[in-house]
């Protein structure tokens, strides 16, 4: 057996435990090595080669976890997918014994030219690389996973304080914005972070039921000024991407919750997502559904602090997409919100008799405003909302960059590293 086939590889796995399934890892990889299923996360080391690029962007850290073995006995995507824990590490007595004389390779490989990292075509983009993995330089410091699986508390008990449907009454998509408090336990979040809700019961292996995430949809003073609770915006599935009928575990079981219910939680998650608190810093917010909890986050934090004459803020700038104006949350409170505070655009694709409008068909529109929130160091960027539309709001990024006659890599590159163009899609 040549030195090849008994190579040692740094095996890139991702942790069970700790993963809440955010699919940021997998909407991240460049290489298409990140694939899931019902229950896992999984890396296929045929795949990875080690680009890094997952590492950052991963809320909880279960990203972040490697194992030395033979190239030819990596652990496969079918073990990985059955895992609830990863695997002990191989003593080095045991990793000689698999493959005995081989040398460890820890170097990452060249990523090729057609990689998407190595550019792009005239009308295509990868979105993902374009995305900040770092706060703007002015965000508050974010606490972070106090609360999990391998920390020292593993869950926080919440109470329901409210339940309310902010969507119409007999339209399909029904979406709720619930209030939990914490009582006397501190648990500090920051718009634009996110927390992992525990449904009760087991999956049908008989395995406790994995959290999922969820965006804050309050301000770090609290849904209620002053008092330790949060919000969420969170839409009952009952169907997959493919429109298949399916019932979502966690989504039913937070939007049929009572007032006085208990709810486990773990996290905060998320310390990039964060606003800026700099003064006259704008935020031009972009999202679709339910992506809308942080912006109205950062919305209301700016609306408090607006109203206690406590902030000299820049502009908002708000586009919001949905099906139907029935069908977009908070809709009403949108209307009250002064017009000299925030710039709304609302774009509805299934309006009957109109037609499909969506959020990057505004963005062009309102191009020349775009161009000088673009141009300015102090305009942060943040998308969140369905996986299909973050490609088509960074064309319309780069569209209006370019016809405004800024350079568009060079600008994404700086937009990137500030962190300023922050994408969170699912």
């Amino acid at each position: 057996m040549d030195m090849a086939e008994i190579q040692v590889i740094k095996q890139h796995l991702i942790d069970p435990e700790i993963c809440i399934r955010c699919n940021t890892c997998e909407a991240t990889c460049p290489v298409g090595a990140i694939t899931h299923d019902s229950r896992n996360y999984v890396v296929d080391a045929d795949k990875c080669n080690l680009c890094m690029a997952c590492i950052s962007p991963c809320p909880t850290g279960s990203i972040d976890n490697w194992r030395a073995m033979p190239k030819l006995r990596a652990y496969s995507i079918e073990e990985q997918l059955s895992w609830d824990t990863l695997p002990e590490e191989l003593t080095p007595e045991q990793l000689a014994d698999l493959a005995p004389g081989a040398e460890l390779q820890t170097a990452a490989p060249e990523i090729p030219a057609a990689s998407p990292l190595a550019g792009t075509g005239e009308d295509a983009v990868n979105s993902a690389r374009y995305g900040a993995t770092v706060p703007p330089w002015s965000a508050a410091h974010a606490y972070t996973n106090l609360y999990g699986a391998k920390s020292a508390n593993k869950t926080i008990t919440a109470t329901v304080t409210g339940n309310v449907r902010v969507t119409e009454v007999g339209r399909e998509y029904d979406t709720h914005h619930i209030v939990l408090d914490f009582g006397a336990t501190p648990f500090p979040v920051l718009e634009g972070q996110s927390i992992g809700i525990v449904p009760p019961g087991t999956d049908a292996g008989g395995r406790p039921h994995h959290a999922r995430q969820y965006s804050i949809a309050s301000p770090r003073n609290g849904e209620r000024p002053g008092y330790n609770n949060l919000s969420l915006t969170i839409k009952r599935v009952l169907q997959d991407h493919d429109g298949n009928p399916v019932r979502g575990v966690a989504s039913n079981y937070m939007c049929d919750l009572k007032v006085g219910d208990k709810v486990e939680v773990i996290g905060p998650f998320g310390a990039s997502f964060l606003m800026p608190n700099h003064p006259r810093s704008n935020i031009v917010m972009i999202c679709t559904g339910t992506g809308s909890a942080p912006m109205r986050a950062m919305t209301e934090w700016r609306r408090r602090l607006r109203k206690a004459g406590k902030f000299d803020g820049g502009k908002l700038m708000l586009f919001f997409g949905a099906r139907t104006q029935e069908e977009l949350p908070y809709f009403g409170p949108l209307q009250n919100l002064p017009k000299d505070f925030i710039d709304i655009n609302l774009a509805f694709s299934r309006t009957a008799g109109q037609p499909k409008r969506y959020v990057q068909d505004l963005m062009r529109e309102r191009a020349a405003d775009l161009a000088a929130l673009l141009a300015g160091p102090d305009t942060c960027f943040y998308v969140c909302g369905l996986k299909s539309m973050e490609e088509g709001v960074v064309l319309a990024l780069r569209d209006v960059a370019q016809q405004a006659g800024l350079q568009w890599e060079a600008l994404a590159e700086g937009l990137k590293r500030e962190g300023r163009l922050h994408l969170e899609t699912y």
